[in-house]
C-alpha cells in the first residue's frame, strides 16, 4: 500500500527532483558567477519589477547594513549532508551565482523563531520584527506543488476533510478530539502512532483530497504544507489566520478572500462550512482569489529573479 500511494499520491517527484540537482551540480560555479549580472538584466527585461521589487523587500526586510557575527561561515563552506540534501541543493542552486568568500547565516528546517543575526530560512513567525528572517523558497520539492483540478466546487462532496499526523501537535489533536467523529467531516492521523491508533486513516493522495469542497490546512511544524496546492484546486482551504509564513507569503493572504478563516480553537469549523456550502457564489470568489493569488509563482523566470534579488540584498547589506 505505501509503494501504491508513493506512485499515485499527486507530489512532486523527488526522484526529478534529486537528478536535476545533481546535474546542476555538475557545472562549474565560475560559469554563474560570471554572468549573474548579466542573467538579472535578462530576467529584469522579462518582468515586471515593480511586482519584483516588492516581494524582495517582503522577503528581505533588511533596510540598513548589518555586520554579521565574525565566526558566521562562508559559501564556499556550504556542505552537502544526507540528512539535510533538500535544504542544501534549494540553496545551491542560488548561491552558487555569488562569490564563494561571501559570509552568511543560514538555518535549514522548520524555523519559528527570529534569528539573532540575519539569516535565510525556510519559515519565519509573522509579524513586523521579523527582519532577521531572510526567506528562500526551500524545501521546495514538499511544500510548492499546484494541481490541476477538473471538478469544480459544486461537484463535490459536502465535507472538510483533514488527513495528516498529529503527534506532537496540540491544535491537531483538539482539532481531531473535536471533530473525527462528526458525520460532516473526514479526519485521520496517517501515522502509525500507537498513542493515536483510535484515530489512524491510511493517506489520501491528493485526487481523493479533491474529491471534496473543504479541505483543512492546519499548522504542524511550522506551515500548513498543503496550502499551496489546495489553494491551487476547486476545493477551498479551511484554517485558522496562519501564524507563520515561507516563500508562499502566508502573512499577506486574506481570511475569507483567500481561504475560509475559523477560529484557533475550531470551535466554529461546521458553522463555517455550512455556510460556505449554502452560499456556492462565494464560495467561487475565494477559489478565483485563490488562483489568483497563486499566479504569481508559477513564472519561473520571475521566481528566479526574486531569488537572486533577495541573495544579493542579503550580501549587500550585511558584509564583515
Amino acid at each position: 500500500m505505501s509503494l501504491i500511494y508513493k506512485l499515485q499520491s499527486g507530489k512532486n517527484s523527488k526522484l526529478q527532483y534529486y537528478i536535476c540537482n545533481y546535474l546542476r551540480m555538475a557545472i562549474p560555479k565560475l560559469f554563474y558567477r560570471k554572468k549573474r549580472r548579466n542573467e538579472i538584466t535578462r530576467l529584469s527585461n522579462m518582468c515586471n519589477m515593480k511586482i519584483i521589487m516588492k516581494r524582495v523587500n517582503y522577503y528581505n526586510r533588511l533596510n540598513i547594513p548589518i555586520i554579521l557575527p565574525a565566526d558566521s561561515p562562508t559559501l564556499s563552506q556550504h556542505r552537502f549532508t544526507h540528512e539535510g540534501k533538500v535544504y542544501f541543493f534549494d540553496t545551491y542552486e542560488y548561491i552558487r551565482w555569488f562569490k564563494p568568500q561571501l559570509h552568511w547565516l543560514f538555518f535549514p528546517g522548520d524555523i519559528t523563531h527570529i534569528p539573532p543575526s540575519p539569516a535565510i530560512v525556510k519559515s519565519r513567525p509573522i509579524g513586523e520584527n521579523n527582519s532577521y528572517s531572510i526567506l528562500l523558497n526551500l524545501d521546495k520539492v514538499r511544500h510548492f506543488l499546484f494541481v490541476n483540478d477538473a471538478k469544480s466546487f459544486t461537484e463535490k462532496e459536502n465535507k472538510v476533510v483533514f488527513m495528516g499526523k498529529v503527534a506532537g501537535k496540540a491544535n491537531r489533536i483538539s482539532l481531531m478530539e473535536q471533530y473525527f467523529n462528526n458525520p460532516n467531516c473526514l479526519m485521520g492521523d496517517v501515522s502509525s502512532n500507537p498513542n493515536y491508533a483510535h484515530w489512524h486513516r491510511a493517506k489520501f493522495t491528493i485526487k481523493e483530497h479533491l474529491k471534496y469542497k473543504f479541505i483543512l490546512a492546519i499548522e504542524g511544524n511550522d506551515v500548513a504544507s498543503n496550502l499551496k496546492w489546495v489553494m491551487s484546486s476547486n476545493s477551498i482551504a479551511v484554517m485558522p489566520p496562519p501564524t507563520y509564513e515561507t516563500w508562499f507569503m502566508e502573512g499577506i493572504l486574506q481570511p475569507n478572500v483567500h481561504y475560509i478563516a475559523i477560529k484557533p480553537d475550531f470551535s466554529d469549523l461546521i458553522e463555517r462550512i455550512e455556510y460556505y456550502a449554502a452560499h456556492p457564489d462565494q464560495a467561487q470568489l475565494i477559489i478565483n482569489n485563490a488562483h489568483t493569488f497563486i499566479d504569481q509563482f508559477r513564472n519561473r523566470h520571475s521566481e528566479k529573479l526574486i531569488s537572486l534579488l533577495v541573495l544579493e540584498k542579503y550580501f549587500n547589506l550585511t558584509s564583515i
